[in-house]
């Protein structure tokens, strides 16, 4: 496996099924899977989370 990168906010995870993530700094898969690490690079670089991160949604007085 290769070393983690991080690519506009998000690292690239190459996980143990081989195939390639977008994963956000709070650890969930938020884009995937890629077949290689220069696809998920790529994608990470232009890619906006419009729904946000699980744990930016959570809202405790609701």
């Amino acid at each position: 496996m290769s070393a983690t990168k991080s690519v506009n906010g998000y690292q690239i995870k190459q996980l143990k099924d081989g195939q390639w993530w977008l994963v956000s700094a709070q650890g969930e898969n938020v884009a995937g899977p890629f077949a290689s690490e220069a696809m998920a690079v790529e994608v990470a670089s232009v890619f906006e989370d419009s729904a946000g991160h699980a744990s930016a949604r959570r809202n405790p007085k609701s």
